[in-house]
C-alpha cells in the first residue's frame, strides 16, 4: 500500500518557503499599494484612483470575516467570484462543443437564429453525429418521396361539445407569462404570431395588453392562481372570466395542472417584483406577494374537474377546452380519463408538457428530479387514451425541447397532433441562453421587467424572426414528410423512424416503446399488465389511488384457471353512478 495513505503526518512533495506563501496571498494586494504610492509619488491621477480603490477593496476584505477565500486572498479573490459569475458565458463561448446540450447545445441555437434570420442553414462536410452511438434515430425515408410546396400545415381542434372548434397550426408558441417574459417579447411573439397565422399561449399570467396589441390568436391558459379572472380571495370568478373568454382573440382555454419545470409545485412573484401592469393584469392588489397555489380551488377531484372544464366551455361560447399536465402519477391521469367516460364528456385537448421543459426559475431538484419526460408522459397519455377506446375523441399537443423539424415529426410519429415550443421562440426574438431569467438581468431583454434592458429588444424586427423560424421549421418538416413519402405530418407513424439500441441493433420505434390496443383498457386486457394495474387503481371520485382494487385485481389474476369461488373483474359492471373502484371490489368477493 502506497505510504501516503498509512502516513497521517504526511509532508508535502515541495517545501516552498513562507515568504513565496505570503506573496501569493498577497501580491495582488501589495501590488494594488504600490500603485497608489507611485501614484501619490508621481502625481498621476489613474495610479492613484486605480491603486487606491484597489488598496481600499483589500483593507475591506480583510476586516470582512463572511468570506474565507476574500480574507485569504484580498482582492485577487474577487477574481475567483467574477470567473464564477460569468462561467456561463465563458463556456458557452469558449468550452462548449457544437453538440453539447447545457441545455440546448450550439448547434440547436445556431439552427434556430439563421431560420430566424432567414439565413442558409446547411452544412458541409458531412454530420456531426456519431450515428453508430446508442439512442441515434433516423426516419427512413421512401424511393417514392414527393416534394410538398403547401407547408402550412394544420389541425381542428374542437369534440362534440365545441361550437367553435378552432383550426390551428402543427408548431406554435408555448406557455410563457407576462412578467416572466417582457412586455417587448410579448409583443414580438404575438405579431409574429399574428404573421404565421399560429397561435400564441399566453401562460398562466393572464392576458395582458401586449397579448392584445398585434391581435394574434391566443391560447388562454388557466393555473392555479386564476389569473385575469379571480377575486379578492383568489377563486375562480365566472363573471370577469366569461368577458374575456369571448374575445374572438381567444381562441381556445387551457387549464393547467402542472407545468414541467416544477410539476406539483406553485409560485410566488415577490411582492416588489409586481408593477401596476402585472396587478392590473393579474387582478392582483399592489403591495402583496403575488401567490400562485400548487393545486386548484375550482375543484378536487376529477369528475369535479369535468365539470369544470363544461363550465369554462359554456362560459366562453363554447370554445375549444382543454387542459396542460406533465404527468406525475399514472393512476391520477387514468382517474380523470375514466371520469370523462362515466359523464360522456371529454376535453377537446390536452397537452404534455415534459419534465424537460423550464423557461421559468425552479428549484433544482424540480427541474432535475420531479415529473415525467415528455416522450414517456405522452405515451403514457396517448396509450390510456387508446385502451380507453378514446383517442379520436380528444387532439393531444407536446412540448418540451422542440426546436427543428425533426422534433416536430419525431413526436407526430408517436402519435401527437401538434407541438408547442417556448424556448425555440425565445431564442427567435434574441436569447442568447444566459441563464438569467429569474434575475431580471436578462442581456438581451427578452426575460426580465427592467425597461432600460427591455428596450434593446426591437419589436418589429424581432416579430418578423418569431414568423420567419416559423415558417422555415415547418419548411424543414414539410421536406421530412416529402421524404418518407406523404403528403402530410398526421400520417408518420413509429415504424417511419428507426432507433440504434445499446448492441448496435436497430429497432423501429414502433417496437421499441409500447402502445396498447385499441380499447385494451377497459377489459384490463393490455398487454403491458402495469397499464392493467394503474387502471385498476385510478379512483374516478378522487385523485387518491384505490389500493384495494390494485389488491382485488392481483388476487384476481393469480386465481384465473385455478378451482376458485373468486369472480372474474371483466364480469362485474359499475352502476352508472357508482365509482368503478367499488365494482372491481365487488368483483373478488365469493
Amino acid at each position: 500500500m502506497p505510504q501516503s495513505r498509512t502516513n497521517l503526518n504526511p509532508k508535502p512533495k515541495q517545501n516552498l518557503p513562507y515568504v513565496i506563501g505570503l506573496l501569493l496571498r498577497y501580491g495582488v494586494f501589495a501590488a494594488t499599494i504600490v500603485l497608489f504610492l507611485l501614484g501619490v509619488f508621481l502625481v498621476n491621477w489613474w495610479l492613484f484612483v486605480i491603486g487606491g480603490i484597489g488598496a481600499g477593496l483589500g483593507i475591506y476584505d480583510l476586516i470582512q470575516r463572511k468570506h474565507a477565500i476574500l480574507y485569504n486572498y484580498p482582492v485577487a479573490g474577487h477574481i475567483r467570484y467574477i470567473l464564477e459569475d460569468f462561467r456561463p458565458e465563458i463556456r458557452q463561448y469558449l468550452l462548449e462543443n457544437d453538440k453539447e446540450q447545457v441545455p440546448f447545445s450550439r448547434q440547436q441555437r445556431a439552427l434556430v437564429y439563421q431560420r430566424a434570420k432567414n439565413v442558409s442553414d446547411t452544412n458541409a462536410f458531412g454530420t456531426l453525429d456519431n450515428l453508430y452511438e446508442h439512442g441515434k434515430e433516423w426516419f427512413l425515408q421512401s424511393e417514392i418521396n414527393q416534394p410538398i410546396t403547401d407547408n402550412d400545415f394544420r389541425i381542428t381542434v374542437g369534440g362534440e361539445r365545441c361550437a367553435q372548434p378552432y383550426d390551428m397550426s402543427v408548431f406554435n408558441i408555448s406557455a410563457m407569462s407576462f412578467g416572466s417574459l417582457s412586455a417587448n417579447a410579448i409583443m414580438a411573439l404575438n405579431q409574429g404570431a399574428k404573421m404565421g397565422n399560429f397561435t400564441h399561449d399566453t401562460g398562466e399570467g393572464a392576458i395582458s395588453p401586449y397579448h392584445r396589441k398585434f391581435g394574434g390568436d391566443l391560447i388562454w391558459e388557466l393555473g392555479t392562481g386564476y389569473f385575469g379572472c379571480r377575486d379578492d380571495n383568489g377563486h375562480f370568478n365566472p363573471e370577469t372570466f366569461a368577458k374575456q373568454a369571448v374575445d374572438p382573440q381567444v381562441k381556445m382555454i387551457e387549464i393547467k395542472l402542472s407545468q414541467g419545470a416544477k410539476p406539483g409545485k406553485g409560485g410566488v412573484l415577490p411582492s416588489e417584483k409586481i408593477t401596476e401592469e402585472i396587478a392590473a393584469t393579474r387582478h392582483v392588489p399592489m403591495g402583496q406577494d403575488c401567490i400562485s397555489p400548487s393545486a386548484h380551488s375550482a375543484f378536487s377531484n376529477p369528475y369535479e374537474m369535468v365539470d369544470f372544464w363544461q363550465q369554462l366551455r359554456e362560459l366562453s361560447g363554447r370554445k375549444p377546452v382543454g387542459f396542460k399536465l406533465c404527468i406525475g402519477q399514472p393512476w391520477q391521469f387514468m382517474a380523470i380519463v375514466k371520469a370523462m367516460i362515466e359523464r360522456d364528456n371529454y376535453p377537446d385537448f390536452i397537452v404534455i408538457d415534459g419534465a424537460e421543459g423550464g423557461t421559468g426559475a425552479a428549484p433544482v431538484e424540480f427541474m432535475d428530479s420531479v415529473g415525467m419526460p415528455l416522450v414517456d408522459g405522452f405515451l403514457l397519455v396517448h396509450n390510456t387514451l387508446v385502451g380507453a377506446g378514446i383517442r379520436d375523441k380528444i387532439k393531444l399537443g407536446v412540448s418540451g425541447k422542440i426546436v427543428s423539424g425533426f422534433d416536430i415529426a419525431r413526436m407526430l410519429a408517436l402519435g401527437a397532433d401538434w407541438c408547442n415550443s417556448a424556448r425555440g421562440f425565445m431564442f427567435a426574438v434574441g436569447c442568447i441562453q444566459s441563464r438569467s431569467c429569474h434575475t431580471n438581468t436578462c442581456p438581451t431583454g427578452v426575460a426580465t421587467q427592467d425597461p432600460f434592458r427591455q428596450r434593446a429588444l426591437d419589436v418589429p424586427s424581432k416579430a418578423e424572426r418569431v414568423a420567419s423560424f416559423h415558417k422555415n421549421t415547418l419548411k424543414s418538416l414539410a421536406s421530412i414528410v416529402g421524404a418518407v413519402g406523404l403528403s402530410h405530418p398526421s400520417h408518420l407513424q413509429p415504424y417511419h423512424i428507426a432507433r440504434r439500441l445499446e448492441d448496435g441493433q436497430i429497432k423501429l420505434l414502433s417496437k421499441y416503446y409500447y402502445f396498447t390496443d385499441e380499447g385494451a383498457l377497459l377489459d384490463q386486457s393490455a398487454r403491458s399488465d402495469v397499464f392493467n394495474q394503474m387502471w385498476v387503481m385510478a379512483d374516478p371520485s378522487s385523485f387518491l389511488p384505490d389500493h384495494d382494487a390494485l389488491i382485488a385485481y392481483n388476487k384476481d389474476s393469480r386465481d384465473k384457471g385455478k378451482n376458485t369461488k373468486a369472480q372474474s373483474i371483466k364480469t362485474v359492471n359499475a352502476a352508472p353512478n357508482e365509482p368503478l373502484s367499488k365494482s372491481l371490489q365487488l368483483g373478488t368477493r365469493s
